[in-house]
């Protein structure tokens, strides 16, 4: 049975009140009998109900991370990151795995506040969500708009784009095609597309875009990625995410394709566990460890004073990782 806060003072032979002050930290107390409180709390193994302290004007330490998928490794690594960075600042992290499920995502927002978070880094690109804006709560957004009021992290996806088509081109395709993971209009995967169209339009070839949605099941996405390299005449791949790209390098060498010689392939986002494992793949760089500390550090301001000015969009910069699926001549 759970322990309560008397239990912890019959063990400590106080009174509840006195339990109630050393947890809050408030008024004068000897250290004699913080010690004892401590010591009966840490032998009945009782934890402090942080939701009775916000209730009292306190808060608990505790912040929501809402994210689309832990399994993507970018977010994984991503939340991580972030998950560490709160620790080390005396918070603790509820996850929320969001998908591409509004309802769920509006479910997890309510859970959230129910358990009253101090703050919310959103990082799910749905829809509609309108409960971000209706409690006044601080929260930070990951590469998405959610109202005039929640300031948004991201890196430049546009740029990103546009790098991937000149590393393309500049090793020597010109039917370069685009993989494209969303077509929604709020994700970050559509500013890498109107990076891909501009860049192909300044260099006078012509688009090729083929939605190959991100959470399409691993053989299926095999099989129309087979199905478009056997049947269309494609040089060069642009993929706007790294998973993607290894499928396409599968595919090329199952049916013959010699990487980077006929066929040159470049992904994004660029997190350790692809540089690690699949060095061989170029790809476009996400600055992790930046938009982590970013989002982190402007949630604890705005916690901290909720008035605080911050800017509508802080945008980090990407860089390009060149690698041999689109150059021969990289050792």
């Amino acid at each position: 049975m759970r322990p309560k806060l008397t239990d912890v003072a019959k063990e400590a032979g106080v009174s509840p009140t006195t339990v109630s002050r050393v947890i809050n930290n408030y008024g004068y107390l000897s250290e004699e009998t913080k010690n004892k409180v401590f010591q009966a709390m840490k032998k009945l193994n009782y934890q402090p109900n942080t939701v009775a302290r916000s209730l009292h004007g306190k808060q608990t330490n505790l912040i929501g991370a809402i994210f689309p998928s832990v399994s993507n490794p970018f977010f994984g690594e991503l939340i991580e990151k972030i998950e560490n960075r709160l620790f080390l600042s005396g918070y603790k992290t509820i996850l929320c795995n969001s998908a591409d499920n509004r309802e769920k995502e509006r479910s997890y927002i309510n859970m959230l506040i129910a358990n009253q978070v101090d703050g919310i880094i959103a990082g799910a690109h749905n829809l509609g969500i309108k409960e971000y804006d209706q409690f006044g709560l601080p929260i930070i957004s990951f590469d998405r708009y959610l109202s005039d009021n929640i300031p948004i992290v991201s890196s430049d996806n546009h740029q990103g784009g546009e790098l991937a088509v000149q590393e393309l081109y500049q090793n020597g395709a010109r039917n370069i095609y685009l993989f494209a993971s969303s077509n929604k209009p709020n994700s970050p995967t559509h500013r890498r597309r109107t990076g891909y169209l501009e860049a192909m339009a300044q260099l006078s070839l012509e688009p090729h875009v083929k939605d190959i949605p991100f959470e399409m099941l691993p053989s299926v996405k095999s099989l129309t990625i087979r199905q478009i390299l056997s049947s269309e005449k494609i040089d060069g791949i642009f993929c706007t995410d790294d998973l993607t790209a290894l499928i396409v390098l599968q595919q090329a060498k199952e049916l013959g394709i010699k990487v980077p010689q006929e066929l040159k392939v470049i992904g994004y986002d660029g997190t350790k566990f692809i540089q690690n494992y699949h060095p061989g793949l170029s790809t476009i760089e996400q600055p992790i460890e930046d938009i982590a500390q970013l989002l982190v550090e402007l949630l604890l301001k705005r916690i901290t004073d909720k008035k605080v000015q911050l800017e509508k969009h802080y945008m980090l910069p990407v860089k390009l990782i060149r690698s041999k699926s689109t150059s021969q001549f990289v050792d």
